[in-house]
């Protein structure tokens, strides 16, 4: 078999996984790792691989669940008991628009950034940063309520390796050749410096995603297997769904150096506006690559972005639908009722307008409650992802085994330690 036939059978094998990887990375990759890099060196790079060993069984456990009995993981939390839904439905209703307005915001400075958009209308940043925002939700609702996201699911095999491997060749690039900034840096991270903590409470509260995504992940496998008419075995969708776990860490670390050997030492930081972020990380790349790279990272880098806040916009609605249906099941009969499904759309944008328009004041300080949110609420999802996996419901040859368990509880006491000790910071 040739290496061409071999890599196209390695990518017919991929589905829920892909779609997740593109899901997860997106402003935990382009924003936290890359800021990461910059403000600690290589030093943040062991916490990635922390934090994806802690959260590996409870993301497994969506795409398991599904392989294990033909049903998404929110079945399983109904087998737990109606509390269960109700705190998953509390908990997505009560993060989705600081979520969802924090993922704009960021593709947003990317629009602005790559079209030159930063004057427009003689507005400042922020109005332009809300009208750019308003057009991309617009977007999203025109493609997601008339059915064409099914293009973007297409492409993104595509987006995914393109980002992949022009974020590999920057680094190897910047490897062999960079400022040197880095080597003369003394900045260190520091337990006893209140505000590190915060940022590494930022930084791992998306990273690789949010807990949620283990959920939608299921719901995912289960829209595949009904279009494929048969139940994907436990082996396809383990690989499939590692493939997209260990890409998504790889990608973090590539973005987290890119970070350090460009920006670690050298004076600059950040900036706290979508636009001018935007304008550094495209910098990074022509820095490393040249200027031919550029139209090819923007195109990734952007697509990439508007594909995660297509994905989040989307999932939110059908999670939502899919809890309410197992919650009163005599009034909705259908898990994609299209009217449910766009009300709830419609709901999802209206909130983030309103919380874009009132309370925004810099994307770094969006993203900042939105990944705080998600770090202090991933124990709650990690302990209902365990109770559906290790439910007797599930049959003896799909259960986790005990090293499973161990390593569960593991998680569960870690992500529980760190929330708490930041509600006490």
């Amino acid at each position: 078999m040739s290496l061409y036939k071999s890599f196209s059978h390695f990518l017919s094998r991929l589905g829920p996984g892909l779609l997740y990887a593109g899901a997860a990375v997106g402003v935990s990759h382009l924003v936290q790792s890359t800021q990461a890099g910059g403000m600690f060196g290589f030093e943040l790079i062991i916490a990635i691989i922390i934090i994806h060993l802690i959260k590996y069984p409870f993301f497994e456990f969506g795409p398991r669940y599904t392989a294990a009995t033909g049903q998404n993981i929110l079945h399983g939390y109904k087998k737990l008991g109606k509390w269960a839904v109700w705190i998953y439905l509390l908990m997505t209703i009560s993060t989705m628009f600081i979520i969802q307005a924090a993922i704009t915001v960021v593709t947003a400075g990317l629009v602005t950034h790559i079209f030159g958009l930063e004057d427009l209308g003689g507005h400042d940043p922020q109005m332009v940063a809300f009208i750019i925002s308003s057009a991309l939700l617009l977007f999203s609702f025109t493609l997601l309520a008339g059915g064409h996201y099914v293009l973007l699911d297409k492409l993104m095999k595509v987006i995914i390796l393109v980002l992949t491997l022009t974020s590999v060749a920057a680094v190897i690039m910047l490897l062999f050749d960079n400022p040197g900034h880095y080597q003369s840096a003394t900045v260190s991270f520091s337990f006893s410096d209140t505000t590190h903590l915060v940022f590494l409470a930022t930084f791992l509260g998306w990273m690789p995603a949010p807990l949620d995504l283990s959920v939608w992940h299921s719901i995912w496998s289960e829209s595949k297997n009904e279009n494929d008419n048969k139940i994907t075995s436990m082996k396809e969708a383990i690989f499939d769904f590692r493939v997209g776990y260990i890409g998504t860490a790889f990608l973090a670390v590539c973005f987290l150096l890119l970070g350090a050997l460009v920006m670690y030492g050298s004076g600059e930081t950040f900036a706290a506006g979508g636009a001018a972020f935007a304008a550094q990380l495209m910098n990074m790349y022509e820095q490393a690559l040249g200027r031919w790279a550029y139209p090819i990272v923007a195109i990734a880098a952007l697509t990439t972005m508007f594909s995660t806040t297509l994905t989040v916009m989307d999932g939110f609605p059908r999670t939502i639908g899919i809890s309410l249906e197992l919650l009163f099941p005599q009034r909705i009969h259908h898990r994609n009722n299209g009217k449910t499904y766009l009300i709830w759309l419609l709901i999802i944008i209206i909130g983030t307008l309103l919380i874009l328009f009132f309370y925004m004041t810099s994307m770094r300080e969006m993203v900042k409650i939105a990944t705080v949110i998600a770090f202090v609420a991933a124990p709650i999802l990690a302990i209902l992802n365990m109770q559906a996996m290790f439910n007797k419901n599930i049959p003896d040859p799909y259960r986790p085994g005990k090293l499973m368990w161990i390593w569960c509880w593991i998680g569960i006491i870690t992500l529980l330690g760190c929330s708490i000790s930041y509600l006490l910071l």
